[in-house]
């Protein structure tokens, strides 16, 4: 199987929010959030910068070294290629011309939606480009594993020919604490029976098996898959739910419980956004979870007491600063201090992320600056759109291209409509002679009565409207004769945009792995940008065919 890429601006596709899509175009409005443009020379200057701020990079390779010592060592682990360049990448980090090239998500349960892969895949490829063009340093991809989310609906589901499967657990706070239970293993079966009935589904389901094993916790079963499929490329992942990464960022998280500043470091960047923009986070007056055992609550100050919501337990002010350092692994960043945690433990220079994450890290500029902590480049993910053989044949044979994919169903309807009927379904030459006669019939009267100029204006403005509604019958009428047509369009954009909405938020891999095996995650590799920054529409040709 070939693929073929296409690209379109991300401009064309309407899909992008303004403050996105300024960005992106380089307009100054939206670039005065960021530190550095994305380009050669921005990356220059980020690795410039990246060196004024120190890191102790000896804490975060032990803290590595230590999360994959059970991996590396696993009776499921065979994946000896996978072995030696993680840890070749993890030991290259103590290196001070060592960056890392970071992207953050969630743990979805098996994987989740499509777009989780393209970030990695985004954060492989550009670590991979910058080596060549910076040859003197070093660039790690890393995923920062997302695991103190607490969003069960969210992280805990997944979509398969468009039906969400859901797991249904007791268990409570973050995620990446919850263990495998007996009703994610029956999701894990009824997945099973969908990938081996797949031409290559088996090699890739056997990686999930062994991942979501009964007891692993989520983060267990999360670094296992993702080292499977990625640790060939020198993907790092970490998982930052860590006391001693946590014990990096005390300060940070003291100045909070005590302060609240980042409440009111972000306020000025939110006043200028809002007469603009859509602000993406407002944040909380205190941007601190408190987390332990099945719990992750919201921590709030009222007076003099800290109380964590919804639950009995209290703190003074001296009580809690001594709970944060005794337990720094209790207390986690909500969304407004997370990045300022992950560039706390990690020497990165650039920051892939989705348009809503990039929206809300444009809003931490002052954050940053005052925990003087290095803010890095952002970077918009790729995006994906993948389309089968018998869809492209179909679109083409339609009329359309494939930047059409981006309009409106009516729209598309509509045009579909104009190009292959027979007739002339619009009126526009007879509304043209129809004012022209209106409008010496109003100087033939006014001549007459000046009055009744305005009761000759009104009766052209009805006959318009009358001329306008028939318009639309003859549309519709031509639209029931080319009803297969039509009903052709919706099904192929309900297919590639499902439940209106992009296939990335949506598809698991089992639909394109299972089809296409991993020569399908090859393509995506292929076709993923670096520092360029387009949609791609990812279009599936049998190899004689595209010769």
């Amino acid at each position: 199987m070939k693929f073929t890429a296409t690209q379109i601006p991300y401009s064309d596709t309407g899909l992008f929010t303004t403050l996105i899509q300024d960005f992106i175009a380089g307009k100054a409005a939206a670039l005065k959030y960021v530190q550095y443009p994305v380009s050669k020379e921005g990356v220059h200057a980020a690795i410039q910068e990246r060196k004024k701020f120190p890191i102790q990079r000896s804490v975060l390779v032990n803290v590595l070294q230590s999360q994959y010592h059970d991996l590396f060592n696993s009776n499921y682990n065979t994946n000896i290629t996978a072995n030696v360049k993680v840890s070749e990448a993890i030991q290259s980090l103590l290196k001070e011309n060592t960056f890392a090239i970071t992207t953050a998500h969630q743990p979805n349960i098996f994987t989740g939606p499509l777009y989780f892969f393209y970030k990695i895949i985004h954060a492989i490829q550009l670590a991979a480009d910058l080596k060549k063009q910076f040859p003197e340093n070093n660039f790690v991809p890393v995923y920062y594993m997302g695991s103190e989310d607490a969003d069960l609906d969210e992280v805990g589901s997944y979509f398969l020919g468009g039906t969400q499967h859901q797991w249904i657990t007791k268990q409570k706070g973050a995620i990446g604490r919850m263990k495998v239970d007996d009703a994610l293993l029956g999701l894990l079966q009824n997945l099973e029976g969908y990938w081996l009935v797949q031409p290559e589904g088996a090699e890739t389901f056997n990686i999930l098996k062994k991942a979501y094993q009964k007891g692993n916790t989520i983060s267990e079963a999360t670094l296992y898959m993702v080292h499977q499929f990625f640790g060939k490329y020198g993907l790092v992942v970490l998982q930052p739910d860590q006391p001693q990464l946590k014990q990096l960022f005390l300060p940070v998280m003291e100045q909070e419980l005590l302060h609240q500043f980042s409440h009111a470091a972000i306020q000025p960047t939110l006043s200028l956004l809002a007469k603009e923009y859509h602000v993406q986070s407002e944040g909380r007056l205190l941007n601190l979870f408190y987390l332990k055992e099945d719990l992750r609550s919201r921590i709030e100050k009222n007076e003099e007491e800290y109380t964590i919501v919804d639950t009995s337990i209290r703190f003074t002010a001296t009580q809690i600063i001594d709970e944060l350092k005794n337990y720094p692994e209790r207390f986690s960043p909500n969304v407004i201090l997370r990045g300022v945690y992950q560039e706390t433990i990690l020497p990165s220079i650039v920051f892939i992320g989705g348009g809503g994450e990039l929206a809300y890290w444009m809003e931490l500029k002052n954050v940053f600056s005052q925990t003087k902590v290095h803010y890095p480049i952002l970077q918009l993910r790729n995006s994906f759109v993948c389309i089968k053989e018998k869809q492209m044949t179909q679109w083409e044979a339609l009329g359309f291209e494939l930047k059409d994919l981006f309009k409106p169903i009516l729209q598309l309807e509509n045009e579909y409509i104009q190009r292959v009927s027979e007739e002339n379904l619009t009126l526009s030459t007879h509304l043209a002679n129809m004012n022209s006669l209106y409008q010496q019939i109003q100087l033939d009267v006014i001549k007459i009565d000046a009055s009744l100029g305005d009761h000759t204006l009104n009766l052209s403005v009805q006959a318009q409207k009358k001329l306008a509604t028939l318009e639309k019958k003859m549309l519709k009428a031509e639209k029931r004769k080319q009803h297969t047509a039509l009903q052709r369009i919706h099904a192929i954009k309900n297919d590639l945009f499902p439940q209106n909405s992009l296939q990335e938020r949506v598809e698991n891999i089992a639909e394109w792995i299972g089809a296409y095996g991993w020569g399908w995650v090859d393509a995506i590799m292929t076709h993923s940008n670096t520092l360029a920054q387009n949609f791609t529409v990812l279009s599936a040709t049998q190899n004689d065919k595209a010769k």
